[in-house]
């Protein structure tokens, strides 16, 4: 496992660097940001309700007890929220930004997936009835039996699309990328048998799922739409999690991929920086003893002449 360097990589140190890698990430989040909008404006496909599906679809029209402001709250701020703080705690600018990166692209990719299916499937929710004839009164065609809806047209709207359940898939995004992200936090799965860990893991879990919950007690959904909203929600969070993190599991699961790739080439660098000066060393010291070498031979030439007096030799 590499080294672990506490505070040693800031949003002021290394923010901006990371923020210009992924540049092209963000401008894809912009962009099904505005797929999103698109998919929410434009009209959904009106399936044919017949005066005997009404008897399934007449359940009675009631508030939201997770209101829709509610649902980015939860799914993205919260988590976020966790993320920021693990932040100022080890000072990891890696893990948050790509933290946040996967959460919002886990929300944002889950919430196009369901309005996209929920415009082309065009199923009523349970209490399609109140929504069609607010007064209770039944409008029919005279020749196909089909529905002629006397009520508000955005409630009309609102009413075709019930499956799969968006409160259900955008929890399971957030929440269920927050599970993962802590799992490899307290390393859940390090072998030690404790179970207080998976308490923490399956905390997030448990509030998606009581919103999911709420969507069939508020006659807004059925329940097949939220096995298959929590179904989308939890798959693309583990992909997301996945581009970003190694698995839970992993020796190396705490951390996220690029910063274990920034420590190997931090590393890579500094062994080879290191070669060269060693070979810079011994290059010097191969050339002083060279010139060394130079200087003894010289000095013996010199000393093995006859420096007697010539008078001796006579």
């Amino acid at each position: 496992m590499p080294d672990i360097q506490l505070g040693a990589h800031t949003v002021k140190s290394h923010g901006i660097q990371i923020a210009r890698t992924h540049m092209h990430d963000w401008l894809i989040l912009l962009l099904l940001v505005v797929i999103e909008v698109i998919l929410n404006v434009i009209e959904p496909f009106h399936r044919f309700v017949g005066k005997d599906m009404l008897i399934d679809l007449s359940y009675p029209l009631q508030d939201n007890t997770v209101p829709i402001w509610a649902v980015p709250i939860i799914a993205i701020l919260l988590p976020m929220a966790i993320i920021l703080v693990y932040y100022f705690i080890r000072r990891n600018v890696y893990d948050m930004h790509h933290a946040i990166l996967g959460l919002l692209f886990s929300v944002l990719i889950t919430g196009v997936i369901t309005d996209a299916i929920k415009d082309a499937v065009g199923r009523p929710r349970p209490d399609f009835f109140w929504r069609c004839f607010p007064d209770g009164k039944g409008v029919f065609h005279p020749v196909t039996s089909d529905v002629m809806c006397t009520g508000v047209k955005s409630v009309i709207k609102e009413g075709h699309k019930s499956f799969p359940s968006g409160h259900t898939s955008w929890s399971f995004a957030g929440l269920g990328f927050l599970a993962l992200y802590l799992s490899g936090k307290v390393r859940v799965f390090d072998r030690r048998g404790h179970v207080a860990k998976l308490c923490i893991v399956f905390l997030p879990l448990l509030v998606a799922a009581l919103v999911a919950v709420s969507r069939v007690d508020d006659y807004w959904h059925h329940w097949q739409d939220v096995f298959a909203g929590a179904l989308i929600g939890l798959t693309v969070a583990s992909f997301c999690y996945l581009q970003f993190f190694p698995p839970p599991y992993d020796v190396d699961g705490w951390g996220p991929h690029a910063y274990f790739q920034m420590l190997a080439e931090s590393r890579n660098g500094a062994e080879s920086s290191n070669n060269i000066n060693c070979f810079n060393v011994q290059q010097s010291e191969l050339e002083s003893v060279y010139i060394d070498s130079q200087h003894g031979t010289g000095t013996s030439r010199v000393n093995t002449r006859d420096t007697r007096p010539m008078l001796e030799g006579a």
